[in-house]
């Protein structure tokens, strides 16, 4: 049975891209109904001292990495850069069954919608069983992270990836071969099963990715790539975050990753690279001439030392701009927001870097607005889903800050943007709705939600019984 017309009015309202106040947002059968005066039959929910903003979207997460956060910030003997990251990566993955997947990935989800994510892209690659063996349910374990996210109450494109190898002319090893498909007619028999289960469900939908040109052959990305458009799918493929993969394309192919994508005709407006960092001025060009989205995590890329996402350069070539939790090392989107702008400050030596730069008089909320977008809108554009600006007919998905929050006590319609986004600390997010159904309420689980003690008390018998192995 659908809620009833409710009309919010909050203090401040950011929607449809301008600040209102005094303005009620109505919801109508999970979609906004309006902004302004409320809809006709609509139940009045006054919530003073609270500001309302669409909500935020991780277009890119690995939810089971959740499990190594703590686990791997010390120096590993002989190297401490990404790879020794990964190899503490994959041995984690070798450990976890699927109600071990299930724990993790409900921890991940719950700790988002906590934060104010109403919507997630998981990038999932864990396929089979430790020892590398299909089991009953071929699509048990990409099942097991869509439950946990529905059972939390967030959205998610489950983003369904394909592994072939270990690398060019290289055997997967035996800590990859969970992830391994063989062959993209299995991957893609995969995502029609998945595309069936999620049927009927407004909140999860199925997109294809390459996990990257190091762990598929040219032929599986222009396949999956040509299946992505027929079908209306995202299409998203890790792309140049490290320059090793760079350099084994080019001894592979002759082209960067980014040159050789767009050969296989896999650069298109329904694409999204993730990262994007290790790019050439050529590079940048095919992108942006494509008007592909590029997904920055700064927060993990800065944990991995990866480099930093060249997003000023890419805007004025004409990409899109998402961004993603990944390793879920920290999950706070606008953490994520404030990185990618704060770690071009310290390269360029100056600030406001992704300011439009477009309009003669500049406003104070325009960077703050910009990097928003990216963080919502940005964000189910990247996922094939409508909504993230809180415009008439779009998912009534939004969070409520409380205004009182010492981070942010003091903002009005000028700064509220600014001040959200720089300063906001993640208890300034009260309250969560999806499709205009409550998912967090007063900081907590909302009624008919698993409540965080169930969550974080069957994570934690988790975490002891996966790291005692």
């Amino acid at each position: 049975m659908a809620a009833p017309p409710r009309a919010y009015l909050p203090d401040l309202l950011y929607a449809g891209g301008a600040v209102w106040e005094g303005a009620a947002l109505s919801v109508v059968e999970g979609a906004v109904g309006g902004v302004g005066e409320p809809e006709v039959g609509c139940q009045w929910v006054r919530l003073r001292g609270k500001a309302i903003l669409p909500g935020l979207v991780s277009a890119h997460s690995h939810a089971f990495q959740r499990a190594i956060r703590g686990r791997t910030q010390t120096r590993f003997p002989g190297k401490s850069d990404f790879w020794a990251w990964r190899d503490a990566m994959y041995r984690a993955a070798a450990i976890l069954d699927p109600e071990d997947i299930y724990a993790v990935a409900r921890m991940a989800f719950h700790e988002m919608a906590r934060s104010g994510v109403t919507a997630v892209g998981e990038f999932h690659y864990l396929q089979r069983d430790p020892n590398g063996r299909t089991y009953d349910d071929p699509d048990l374990l990409a099942k097991q992270v869509m439950r946990a996210a529905r059972e939390v109450g967030i959205r998610i494109a489950l983003l369904r990836a394909a592994y072939a190898r270990g690398g060019p002319g290289e055997a997967p090893s035996p800590a990859q071969r969970r992830f391994i498909d063989r062959s993209e007619g299995e991957v893609l028999e995969s995502l029609l099963r998945l595309e069936d289960f999620a049927a009927g469900d407004a909140g999860a939908s199925v997109g294809v990715a390459p996990h990257s040109v190091r762990a598929c052959p040219a032929e599986w990305i222009r396949s999956l790539s040509v299946e992505a458009r027929r079908r209306g799918w995202p299409f998203h493929v890790h792309l140049a975050e490290q320059p090793a993969e760079v350099e084994q394309c080019h001894a592979e192919h002759g082209v960067t990753p980014t040159g050789l994508l767009e050969r296989l005709g896999a650069l298109h407006q329904g694409a999204t690279a993730v990262h994007a960092i290790h790019l050439t001025p050529e590079d940048i060009a095919l992108l942006g001439k494509a008007g592909v989205t590029v997904c920055a995590c700064p927060i993990t890329e800065r944990d991995l030392g990866d480099g930093v996402v060249p997003a000023r350069d890419l805007l004025e070539a004409g990409c899109r701009l998402a961004l993603g939790s990944d390793s879920n090392v920290q999950i706070d989107l606008l953490e994520d927001a404030r990185a990618l702008e704060g770690h071009l400050r310290l390269k360029r030596l100056t600030r406001a870097v992704l300011a439009d730069g477009s309009s003669e008089e500049a406003k104070l909320d325009d960077l703050a607005r910009r990097l928003y977008g990216f963080a919502s809108g940005g964000g189910m554009n990247s996922l094939g889903l409508p909504g993230g600006h809180l415009a008439q007919g779009e998912p009534a998905d939004f969070i409520v800050v409380d205004l009182e929050d010492p981070s942010v006590a003091g903002a009005s319609a000028q700064d509220l943007l600014p001040n959200v986004l720089f300063s906001a600390a993640r208890t300034a997010v009260r309250d969560v709705y999806v499709g205009g159904d409550p998912v967090v309420s007063g900081g907590a689980s909302a009624p008919g939600r698993p409540a965080t003690e169930e969550i974080a008390g069957e994570f934690r018998e988790t975490m002891k019984k996966i790291w005692a192995a």
